[in-house]
């Protein structure tokens, strides 16, 4: 697939899920740059570059973007020429997939422990990390029954349903709005997330503070499944998460719109759920209170400062 076709399809949310985006965005570096013919270092290093910023533009919230693209584009930082490169590319985008893929599995069973037999699992959106706890803990043999939303207006909760009714999983599909009438039966939240800040926020599909919210006035635990990919690095200098707003035609008809001239509509993607709200966060390095967030930046993203002065540089040579 070309980059720029991985790019429309990021952007239109063909592609959709902040791991899938994250391994398409790597798959998308290595075969662009296997398809280079540069004699030239210099000529090879800034279409890599132009590469990186086209597909960086796709997503503005989903940090498993940008921790991929980082992860690939710094590998070939020592490379001499092209050939050598393309091969730290090639060697780089597929461990991130592979590792990616077993990011999954290794959440499942962790995230299983901390499900009980006969549990009742309200979860949001159309997560692959929470829905690996879930299935997990079911293939294990626990009684569990699951209330999945709507999630408006893109309806993700279509593609949660269809996997656990699939699985021969109990389901109840509820509208978003119903959800502070089922959180008192509920024993659990379980959803995922596409970038956690520093300090432990979650950024996820809109909708989730609103259901922290409930459950933490339920007293209902909140779990948080993640990669850790979807750690925010620049949050630790105070970079905000950018909530990506998408356009109008997803919540109202066109047509309808054009008789409403005064109306405006706004559709923000995601929301930022407090630290304060979320009892723990399940990762593929294990199950952590999100006030370690930071440690899991540091330590396992290998993301110290002078990595942010080679990352800020690259940022700007792709404006050159």
């Amino acid at each position: 697939m070309l980059l720029n076709d991985t790019a429309d399809q990021i952007r239109s949310m063909e592609i959709r899920g902040a791991g899938r985006i994250a391994r398409a965005a790597a798959g998308a570096l290595r075969d662009y740059a296997a398809g280079r013919e540069d004699q030239e270092m210099s000529a090879f290093r800034r279409a890599m570059r132009e590469a990186a910023a086209v597909l960086l533009e796709t997503r503005p919230t989903a940090v498993s973007l940008p921790n991929a693209v980082q992860y690939v584009m710094r590998s070939f930082a020592e490379a001499s020429t092209p050939e050598e490169a393309k091969a730290a590319i090639r060697s780089a985008a597929d461990s991130f997939i592979l590792s990616s893929h077993h990011a999954v599995e290794w959440i499942g069973e962790i995230g299983a422990r901390h499900i009980s037999d006969g549990d009742r699992i309200l979860t949001h959106c159309n997560s692959e990390a929470a829905l690996a706890c879930i299935l997990t803990a079911h293939r294990q043999g626990k009684e569990i029954e699951v209330v999945a939303t709507e999630v408006r207006p893109r309806n993700q909760g279509l593609l949660t349903i269809r996997t656990l009714n699939d699985a021969g999983i109990r389901t109840e599909y509820i509208v978003d709005s119903a959800v502070r009438t089922f959180i008192n039966d509920a024993d659990l939240v379980i959803t995922g997330s596409d970038a956690i800040t520093v300090n432990g926020a979650v950024v996820n599909k809109i909708g989730t503070s609103q259901i922290a919210l409930a459950a933490h006035e339920a007293r209902t635990n909140m779990i948080v499944a993640a990669e850790t990919y979807k750690f925010a690095p620049r949050t630790i200098l105070g970079e905000r998460i950018a909530i990506e707003e998408r356009g109008a035609e997803e919540v109202l008809d066109p047509a309808i719109a054009a008789g409403l001239p005064n109306v405006t509509v706004r559709n923000p993607a995601f929301d930022v759920t407090p630290a304060s709200y979320v009892d723990l966060i399940v990762t593929e390095m294990g199950a952590i209170p999100p006030v370690m967030a930071c440690i899991i930046i540091r330590d396992h993203l290998g993301w110290g400062i002078e990595e942010f002065h080679k990352a800020f540089e690259i940022d700007s040579s792709t404006q050159e």
